[in-house]
């Protein structure tokens, strides 16, 4: 018997570990497999009982359902927590997982699951087909960046490869600091291998011998995670001076950050990895052509470099196949706040707001009607219900006013306060701004002190005018998406939510 319990850091936060030892000591002759977590966070600790090579779920289990579930797995595995299948879960099956495939399937540190699940396929690809075609492959396929930016993957690679120099890098930003957003932290928990693989594939491609995961330090468990993964590669060939056998070399790094939220800005990060202050870059010259140490430097998001693998095996065509307009293949998105079930799903683009919302989600945990979501992280605009027929996609999205951002959706009943909110997107922005320009620096303190006294009652048409005119210099003088972006949650509220700003307070 194998039984399966999530060692994700969401599954232990609600103690899976917990789970996972009275388990082992209940069933002695059984195998308890830690894998990561399928997503559905409502359910975790989400116990499978492997059954005629069919998983059972259950959950969510806590140490004192245990001995019941021993004796239920001994007869005919009847239990109040059983879920059925995993497999046939609808919330799982009407998902799109292409760069999740893996994750809450095996164990993440098992090399051999991970090759019998399809992994390393893309990467002997890439081997027999070069870097230019791989490149070829990456800028037909649509994939877009999934850190915010949503730029052309693939025009990236070709400028990093067209550059001649001695020394290039890969570096991928794994600071994910946005609220209500956690899927790089599950895909470097549940499937490491995966961001390993198509770090090696853009290394390969382009010409580099060097990658570096830039991990944010509030993630323990990916940081340690992700280190075996690569020590694990190192020893089988996976990576180091001759990946697999074929004579290239490229080799992976983990940088831990310090806490800086801007560091989730590229040139940012690549100040803190040569071991500065992490303050922004002024543009040119772009990383592409000197990025780290002066060197043209690739950089990616988590899931953008998690999608190549797929990408390069099934042919661009596959991944272009999925999506809308110009967003193709699939987005992972986040959904938290005051949600029913919170977690991942994996869709391709195109799917509403509301689909996730209410369908995915089943509405708002407290049972109120939802009021407003925010999409995108702290700097990502707040739509009202009327948009939940809004595409999930980069430009419908933008049409709506928001930004789709690293995919992260939270959700606000009707008891919220706009206006609170408004104040904490610019309060936000001033403790964490790298204080390099004004707009930003400046614009943000006094941000917080024009919201308030709105708030307060006082001159609310002149200082309402104020915070427009605030924010326009923000967005248009700021040296980096910090300030720039921060008026879009702010405007959103006050426009969408007018209401709060003017009622009285006590």
């Amino acid at each position: 018997m194998r039984i399966f319990v999530p060692a994700d850091s969401a599954a232990r936060s609600v103690g899976a570990d917990t789970v996972a030892e009275a388990i082992a000591r209940s069933t002695p002759d059984a195998t308890v497999v830690r894998n990561g977590s399928r997503g559905m966070l409502w359910l975790e600790p989400l116990v499978e009982v492997e059954v005629d090579d069919v998983r059972i779920a259950y959950g969510p289990v806590t140490p004192e359902d245990v001995p019941a579930l021993v004796a239920a797995w001994g007869s005919d595995g009847a239990h109040p927590l059983r879920l059925g299948p995993t497999d046939d879960l609808p919330w799982l099956t009407s998902q799109t997982r292409l760069t999740f495939a893996r994750v809450g399937v095996i164990d993440p540190l098992d090399a051999d699951a991970f090759e019998a699940h399809g992994g390393l396929r893309g990467l002997r690809e890439c081997l027999l087909r070069g870097g230019q075609q791989v490149i070829e492959a990456v800028l037909a396929s649509g994939l877009r960046g999934r850190g915010g930016a949503g730029f052309p993957a693939g025009i990236k690679w070709r400028t990093v490869a067209a550059e001649s120099s001695t020394q290039k890098y890969v570096c991928v930003n794994a600071d994910e600091g946005d609220s209500g957003t956690f899927a790089d932290r599950m895909l470097m928990e549940g499937d490491p291998f995966t961001l390993l693989e198509g770090m090696t594939i853009a290394g390969l491609s382009i010409g580099a011998t060097q990658g570096y995961a830039y991990i944010r330090s509030e993630y323990p468990d990916a940081i340690r995670v992700m280190r075996s993964a690569i020590d694990i590669a190192r020893s089988r060939g996976w990576l180091g001076p001759d990946v697999l056998g074929s004579g290239a070399a490229f080799d992976i790094t983990i940088r831990v950050g310090a806490g800086s939220y801007v560091c989730g800005e590229e040139t940012a990060m690549l100040e803190s990895l040569e071991g500065k202050r992490g303050v922004v870059r002024a543009k040119p010259p772009l990383p592409a052509i000197a990025g780290l140490f002066g060197q043209p430097t690739l950089i990616s998001n988590v899931l953008t470099i998690a999608a190549v693998p797929y990408i390069v095996e099934h042919g661009p065509e596959a991944y272009a196949a999925l999506g809308v307009g110009r967003s193709k293949g699939t987005q992972v998105f986040q959904l938290a706040g005051n949600i029913k079930q919170g977690g991942i799903v994996e869709l391709a683009f195109g799917v509403t707001l509301g689909e996730l919302v209410n369908g995915y989600g089943a509405g708002t945990r407290s049972g109120r009607p939802a009021r407003a979501i925010q999409v995108g992280g702290p700097l990502g605009a707040y739509l009202g219900t009327e948009a939940m027929s809004v595409s999930m996609d980069y430009e419908a999205l933008a049409d709506a006013g928001g930004m789709l951002g690293h995919g992260g959706i939270v959700v606000f009943d009707d008891t919220v306060d706009m206006a609170e909110q408004a104040r904490f997107a610019m309060e936000f922005c001033a403790e964490e701004s790298c204080g390099k320009c004004t707009p930003c620096r400046i614009g943000s303190v006094r941000g917080v002190e024009v919201i308030d006294r709105i708030m307060e009652g006082q001159d609310r048409q002149s200082n309402t005018a104020l915070l427009i005119d605030l924010c326009e210099v923000m967005r248009d003088g700021s040296l980096c998406a910090m300030g720039g972006l921060t008026p879009l949650p702010v405007l959103s509220a006050l426009r969408g939510f007018s209401e709060d700003f003017n009622r009285e307070r006590p």
